[in-house]
């Protein structure tokens, strides 16, 4: 009986440190905070532009702010948009007549910037990692920590 007890033991033993969560596989998140507010400053004092700062971090530039509709979080929308690095290039860009979604479903720096335009408004949103994509490589070629820039046009509200 002994035997068989501690077998079990060490098989329980066994099995509980084995198993392993997503958490555990994946390192900290690493804060990139600091290094994002400075890039999207130099990328703002570069090409000599004036954005708004809300509290999150989130940075957004109105260039035209529509007279249609204003969406909420819980409104589906139609944005023709273009995403790129503070570099410069573009990592997506949407056809011509934009996509369509709900906008409780996309990233944080969109449910949040969006709702700044109403239809037929344009502008930029300058998005930091922490309402973006975060700290780890997307596996769309997002690298971690990346500040991401949108030129959008709120085509409708649905």
């Amino acid at each position: 009986m002994k035997k068989l007890l501690a077998a079990l033991f060490t098989l329980t033993l066994f099995v509980s440190c084995s198993s392993s969560s997503p958490d555990d596989i994946l390192p900290p998140p690493k804060d990139y905070t600091e290094q994002n507010e400075k890039e999207i400053a130099d990328y703002l004092a570069k090409n000599n532009l004036t954005a708004k700062r809300t509290s999150t971090g989130l940075y957004y530039i109105v260039n035209e702010e529509g007279t249609g509709k204003q969406p909420s979080i819980l409104s589906t929308v139609t944005v023709k948009y273009k995403g790129y690095f503070t570099s410069g290039k573009t990592f997506d860009q949407s056809k011509d007549a934009g996509a369509t979604f709900p906008l409780n479903k996309v990233i944080k720096g969109w449910q949040e910037g969006i709702p700044f335009f109403k239809e037929g408004g344009k502008g930029v949103l300058l998005i930091p990692s922490h309402l973006g994509y975060g700290s780890y490589d997307d596996p769309r070629g997002i690298p971690a920590g990346s500040v991401l820039l949108f030129d959008i046009e709120l085509i409708s509200v649905n």
